[in-house]
């Protein structure tokens, strides 16, 4: 990756603190941070999402813009005011970005935009790409939305690419986050009846993903970020239970989910089976292929 000015939103969250320190590393780019407080320096922006505003003025001579930033899913009960945070921290945050950079006289040359396989909906057994269909369902509707505020970017010209991520496999936050511990505790079990597929990514393929996408000037619209051999939830509850020597023998019935969970139950029960046509199809290799490998990456 040439030398590059990188401004990133969501980067003090789990992918935006891992492309960070992957940047830092490699070494020669200049990265800017946005915040929502006053500036320290800078290698940081102003903006506030939920107002609609963005220090424009701060991303000029940006080359590239990674859009990570928006309210956690599965960090809370889908009550009606929190799917209302959801949906507006990622689709009015998005937009406010997006009109940001087309109005620059030098727009940067891609802004990769966080998004998520919700787009598919539950799609049972049947394996889909990025030519699928919307499917139905509160984050089907969101991602549509999210993604459709990204068009101020690219009807300005800008390179715009729709990360949909699936489950980050990752031990310092996420959903696999909340999952480790209670496996090392021997508490892990499948969830349901265990037959709905999930698609998933390791932190590190995840962050190589990105800037492969940043890198590949062929790439633009819907991209998925998963691993090419989706798993189902009773194939990743074994290899959890395999890979920290713990039994997982637990079962947590779908009613009990539904208590807990509230809406946000269906998506963990429902099943989605989501392929990365156009990430292998651009040459991109995984490391961590398997959910086992997946696994074993994160510890």
């Amino acid at each position: 990756m040439a030398a590059m000015r990188i401004a990133v939103t969501g980067s003090a969250g789990l992918i935006g603190t891992a492309l960070l320190r992957s940047l830092d590393e490699e070494g020669g780019h200049e990265t800017v941070r946005l915040v929502r407080r006053p500036p320290r320096g800078a290698g940081e922006i102003r903006w506030d999402p939920g107002r609609g505003y963005v220090d424009a003025a701060g991303l000029a001579g940006c080359d590239v813009v990674v859009h990570l930033a928006g309210a956690g899913v599965g960090d809370r009960r889908w009550t009606q005011s929190y799917k209302r945070e959801i949906r507006d921290s990622r689709v009015l945050g998005t937009a406010a970005l997006a009109e940001a950079i087309a109005s620059l006289d030098t727009p940067p040359r891609v802004l990769v935009s966080g998004s998520a396989i919700g787009w598919y909906g539950d799609t049972g057994e049947r394996a889909v790409d990025e030519d699928a269909p919307p499917g139905e369902g509160f984050m089907a509707d969101l991602v549509r939305d999210w993604e459709a505020a990204a068009a101020p970017a690219a009807a300005a010209g800008v390179r715009t690419v729709f990360a949909r991520t699936g489950l980050v496999v990752a031990s310092g936050g996420g959903a696999w986050g909340r999952l480790f511990p209670l496996f090392k505790l021997g508490l892990g079990g499948r969830l349901g009846n265990g037959r709905q597929f999930w698609s998933f990514i390791a932190l590190h393929d995840h962050i190589a993903a990105l800037r492969h996408i940043v890198d590949t000037e062929s790439l633009s619209g819907p991209v998925n970020l998963t691993a090419p051999e989706p798993a189902t939830n009773r194939e990743v509850t074994a290899a959890m239970g395999r890979v920290l020597h713990r039994p997982a023998v637990l079962a947590v019935p779908a009613p009990v989910l539904r208590l807990a969970l509230g809406e946000f139950a269906a998506d963990v029960l429902g099943s989605q089976r989501v392929l990365p046509e156009r990430l292998t199809g651009s040459g991109f290799s995984f490391a961590f292929p398997t959910v086992e490998s997946a696994i074993r990456a994160a510890l």
